[in-house]
Parts: structure tokens; sequence; C-alpha cells
């Protein structure tokens, strides 16, 4: 007889930024024996795909983390049983060649059949794209990850054959579809009859001719995240008028005080900062992500404001945990966040980590505006220009008509999150916000 020990088997370290992977397939099933350097795991991270080998020759005991599951580094994953290799009799011996030959033959014959069912079209052709049966599949981190990189939508994903197991995405499925120029980008589905439904036409458009001016990488990264958040999210747009006449007139009022007294000027950018942060507090599922099938609602409150940079390109600088600041501290860092963006000194980590953004269409004059989510936020907020205009206004003793100052507000949401009723009441008491003067300070 060998010498046997049960083992608790951990999640080893991968790198060193990195802290927990997820669990994607099992190699190895419970009560199944396997030799020293077999992999027994494959684990997903933001980084790698990892395949785990046994350290030892041994059984498996028993999994403690299942597929999908994410794990902690060194936490347990399984329990092994180890064994001395070279006690192993010779019928066993056998038995495992065999069933190893029949896995073999079996991998063949599956690899074959996977092979004739992966073949990527370099073109569609007229019938159009067969699309992947995958639905909702779950997708390891890291092609999650070269997923945004590329500004590959899930319905994208979706359509992409896969060789991994179970029909899993694999890294090497992904960059093979990139290399064949994203074949089923803009695919139908094949179950739609040609004559049953509309088809995109081939259209040959005249371009007329002119100046070509190159895009710059910042524009070619604006223009790809655009085109990425209106694949990715279903944008519906809500909009709401506010009467601004008080909070002018306390602007107004107040504006070179407050400069005297904090040598910063004030802006209507953290007073609007203010009134969100506000509603978001009413509302916190505003403030939140879809990672699959699962929304995460943000501990922190940290707003982004679209600003213009000397080339015309816009960026987006955050003003982080609003709900912790006064308004003096909002102003502070307003100013100078749209400073830096003047001068063009702004850092990576003042562009990063926004939860929901807020987008002053009015400063160029406009009306109003239907602005793009900024993934992966679950709305954007458009203020439009403050303009006098004239309004009925409901006194006890009758109506009246006066010069009012009034501006449109216009909430862009992610409907697969948001749905109407939340983005309404949101997008009220941000107007109710701004309209009561007791919440000027």
């Amino acid at each position: 007889m060998s010498s046997k020990d049960t083992i608790e088997f951990q999640l080893p370290k991968m790198g060193e930024s990195i802290t927990e992977g997820t669990i994607l397939n099992w190699m190895v099933s419970e009560g199944d024996g396997f030799q020293e350097g077999d992999i027994l795991v494959e684990v997903g991270t933001d980084k790698v795909d990892n395949e785990v080998p046994a350290p030892f020759s041994g059984r498996l005991i028993e999994i403690k983390h299942v597929a999908k599951q994410v794990v902690k580094i060194g936490e347990i994953i399984a329990i092994l049983e180890a064994s001395d290799e070279d006690v192993s009799s010779s019928e066993e011996k056998e038995k495992n060649s065999d069933k190893t030959e029949s896995k073999q033959n079996k991998g063949q014959s599956a690899k074959k059949t996977k092979e004739q069912k992966t073949k990527v079209p370099k073109q569609i052709d007229d019938s159009g794209w067969k699309p992947s049966t995958r639905g909702n599949q779950f997708y390891s981190p890291l092609v999650e990850k070269i997923a945004r990189d590329y500004h590959i939508s899930y319905e994208e994903l979706a359509r992409i054959p896969a060789s991994g197991a179970d029909d899993r995405l694999k890294k090497s499925d992904i960059f093979k579809y990139i290399e064949d120029g994203r074949p089923a980008q803009f695919a139908q589905s094949q179950h739609v009859e040609k004559t049953s439904g509309f088809q995109v036409p081939d259209l040959k458009f005249d371009k007329g001719k002119g100046k070509l001016v190159e895009m710059d990488r910042m524009r070619q990264m604006i223009a790809d995240h655009m085109v990425f958040s209106k694949h990715t999210s279903p944008h519906v747009t809500a909009y709401v008028e506010a009467d601004m006449t008080k909070l002018v007139e306390w602007r107004n009022e107040n504006k070179a005080k407050f400069q005297a007294e904090t040598s910063e000027k004030l802006t209507f950018t953290p007073l609007f900062i203010q009134a969100v942060t506000k509603a978001i507090l009413d509302f916190p599922m505003i403030n939140s992500s879809l990672e699959g099938n699962q929304i995460i609602v943000k501990d922190d409150i940290n707003i982004g404001m679209a600003t213009a940079l000397p080339s015309g390109n816009l960026i987006v600088p955050v003003v982080r945990n609003s709900d912790k600041k006064d308004l003096k501290t909002l102003a502070q860092d307003v100013n100078a966040l749209v400073a830096k963006a003047r001068d063009n000194k702004l850092t990576s980590d003042d562009t990063k980590g926004s939860t929901f953004t807020i987008s002053n269409v009015g400063t160029f004059g406009s009306l109003m505006g239907t602005p793009i989510i900024n993934q992966p936020e679950a709305a954007i907020l458009a203020t439009g220009i403050i303009k006098k205009r004239a309004e009925v206004i409901e006194y006890e003793d009758g109506d009246k008509i006066e010069i009012r100052q009034m501006m449109y507000l216009s909430l862009s949401f992610d409907h697969r999150i948001v749905d109407g009723y939340l983005a309404g009441s949101f997008l009220r008491r941000i107007a109710d916000y701004l309209e009561e003067d007791k919440n000027f300070k």
C-alpha cells in the first residue's frame, strides 16, 4: 500500500498585483487521480488566464470552489490526497493507460468536431453571420478586459466562436477574431429572413472631396469610447426643466463675497455637483455599474465633469467623494481640475474612477443635449443654457406671467440597470435641489 496524505490545495500566487482569481474550469473531477504536473484547474485574472499544475501525484478528493467563483489568493480551493507514484499496481497503471488512451481518442474526436464548428469566415456572406448560442454566458476577467480594451460589446462577444471547455471563450479565440477583422461586429442573426426584416444595405456614399484632417489619438479614443458605449448600453433620455431664478440671484449676490472669503471663483459647476450628489444619496441605484448579471451600487460618489481641452477634445476629470465636501471644497476641486485641463496638466489619476458624469452643454450655448453614457456608469446628466423666458407662475390669488431663468436638464440612462421611474424621479429631484434656495450653501 502507498502512503497517503490529505492536503489542502490553495490558490497559488499569480503575480505581484493579483489578489484574486476566477475559477474557469476544473480539468480533474472529484475522485479522479492525477500525476505531478497535470493541469488541475484553469484560473482567470484580469491580466492572464492561468493553468494551475498539480504539485504532486495523487487524487482529487473535494472541490471547494466551482467554476465562476471568485477566490482570494491563498484560499483553499480543493482537498487533495497525495500518494507515492512508484507503488501503483500494474493493473492500476494499465487501467489509467486505457483511460488516457480513451480520453485522447475522445479529445481528438471532439477537437475535430470543434474545429468544424468554429471555423471563422473571413467575410460574412449574404446569409448573415450565425451567432453563438452562448447568451449570457460567463466570461473570464481577462476576456472581459480585452473586450473593454478593444471596445467589444457583450453582444459581439456572444458571436465569437469559442474553443474552450463548455464553449468557453478563450484569450486566443478573441485575438484570432480581432486579427480576422472582427467579421461579426455588425452582423445580423441568421434566423432573420431576408424578406421579413430590415437588412443593412451596402450603400456607397459619396463623401465628397475636401481637406483631410487626421484624427489625433485622443479623438480616436473618444470615437471608440462613444461607439462602444452605444453598442453596450441601451440609451434612453429623460428631460425636465428647472427654474434657476433663485439660484442665479443667490450666486450673483454671493460670488464676490465667496471669492473674498475662499479665494475661489464660484461657478455653476460646483452647485450642479452639489445638487447631483444630494440626489444620488436619495437614489443610490443611479450610482451603479453592471457587471455580468450583477449590479454594483458604488460606495463612493465620484462626479466626472466633461471639460474641453485647448485642442477642442473633451476629457472628464473627476471630483472624488463629493458627498463629503462642502461648497468651498467642491469649488476648489473644480477650479483646480479646470485649470489643469486648460494647461494640459491632467494626470491619469485626475480622470479615472468616476461613478456619475455631468456634461454642461450650456457652456457652449446649447439649449439641451442627449449625452452618451460614460462607461461603465449607469447614467449621465446634461445641463443646458440658463435662459430667460416668460413663464406662467401659479399664486394663490391667480396666475401671473413672469420673466424666469430656466434651464433644461437631460439624463441619458442605461435601461438595463435604470428604469423610467427611477430616472425620472432622480432627474426631478436634481431640479428640486436647484430650485430650492435653502440648498444653496
